[in-house]
């Protein structure tokens, strides 16, 4: 009788079909496992809590900010006790960014870093060629460039809060540096001011949109030139994705401070502590995050890479219109948020104020004391579970 895995992922060419690729081919090699994938929404994908998925599916693919909750519940395998200390050891030399620290916590580590990605620019060549006009390099030429309606990025309630974090550093100070605010109320008006002046300059429907949604329109019209920051699809960069390609790069620069620090995302492999079949589960993950998969069946198949040497391979970049050399880069300064058992209540809700602020104004200090309040109530829901 085969033994059957169970995983869930998120509903997009980058989240499925990589997953599918390496269980089909696993299973190949591996007579007897046979590997099954459901999808998720992204918005579920970035909601949905962990803890009712680990009792349904053995693999799992998830974000970091949950590393917190599930080194503290136990309802993931910590994956240094099941795997060899070299493998680790080269997942942890050959990360992007800090995208394998990123799902380690407490001793524990959560997840593999089988995807990389932070918010990168993206632009239409043909757009901005007809419109006489170039690829920003700085805040004030983007600004310029959003006055003449060519700019469109992410603005729902998650993105918003994302951009909020690259801004307050963009502005000279990181967020979550204390534990009673979130960001002094003068960074944290500066930040929110910068977001809102570059929004007023765009389309209204940015704020209903994601990132794949902003990739989207951009590939299928012929309105948007450029976007400043979404987290990066390297699909989009592949010819025959879209009817219109995209070509991806660095971020803009931000005065004295160089470019912008964007927020990571990417996505961990993790085996359920309920999986019946642990062995043959952590032999999988091993499997689909080792280097010669993720640079060859793994990246072939749609997927965005975690492990490094798929970033600078000369064939993945040439696939992709350079897509992982030209924002590598960004994604090697991006920044961590936190991790804390009880950090995703702040996440989320603190987004729709921020999303507010950047579609109508008002009181910005309301809304940053909106945004400590949450903080401090996450950190005693932190506290709280912990006891």
């Amino acid at each position: 009788m085969s033994i059957v895995l169970r995983g869930i992922t998120w509903n997009h060419t980058r989240g499925f079909v990589p997953m599918a690729a390496t269980s089909q081919r696993f299973a190949e090699l591996n007579p007897g496992v046979d590997i099954r994938w459901e999808k998720r929404s992204l918005q579920e994908f970035a909601d949905a809590p962990i803890e009712k998925l680990v009792e349904q599916y053995d693999l799992l693919v998830i974000d970091h900010p949950w590393a917190g909750y599930a080194a503290r519940s136990k309802v993931l395998l910590p994956l240094n006790e099941y795997m060899n200390g070299d493998y680790l050891q080269d997942q942890a030399a050959h990360s992007v960014g800090v995208s394998h620290k990123s799902y380690e916590f407490d001793g524990s580590q959560t997840a593999l870093a089988i995807d990389a990605a932070a918010p990168v620019a993206s632009w239409r060549e043909d757009v901005l060629k007809r419109e006489g006009e170039a690829v920003p390099k700085d805040w004030d030429s983007l600004l310029r460039l959003a006055r003449k309606n060519m700019v469109a990025f992410p603005a729902i309630a998650i993105d918003s809060l994302m951009n909020f974090y690259a801004l307050c550093l963009a502005h000279g100070e990181e967020p979550f540096r204390s534990d009673e605010i979130v960001v002094s109320a003068e960074i944290g008006q500066a930040a929110l001011d910068s977001l809102r002046e570059l929004a007023a300059c765009c389309r209204s429907d940015i704020f209903g949109m994601n990132p794949i949604a902003v990739y989207e329109a951009m590939s299928r019209t012929d309105e948007i030139g450029y976007c400043p920051f979404a987290y990066g699809y390297s699909n989009y960069a592949r010819e025959g994705y879209s009817s219109k390609t995209l070509s991806f790069g660095d971020v803009v620069s931000f005065g004295a401070v160089g470019p912008l620090r964007t927020t990571l995302g990417g996505t961990g492999l993790a085996v359920s502590a309920f999986c019946s079949h642990k062995e043959e589960a952590v032999r999988y993950a091993q499997f689909a995050a080792s280097p010669e998969v993720q640079r060859t069946l793994y990246t072939m198949s749609g997927g965005q890479p975690g492990h490094r040497g798929a970033w600078t391979d000369e064939e993945t970049n040439r696939i992709c219109g350079r897509y992982f050399a030209g924002t590598l880069p960004a994604l090697d300064r991006a920044y961590m948020r936190p991790r804390y058992n009880g950090y995703l209540h702040f996440q989320d809700h603190a987004g729709d104020d921020v999303r507010e602020y950047m579609m109508r104004g008002g009181n910005a200090g309301r809304i940053l004391e909106r945004l400590n309040e949450l903080y401090r109530e996450s950190l005693i829901i932190s506290k709280e579970k912990q006891a």
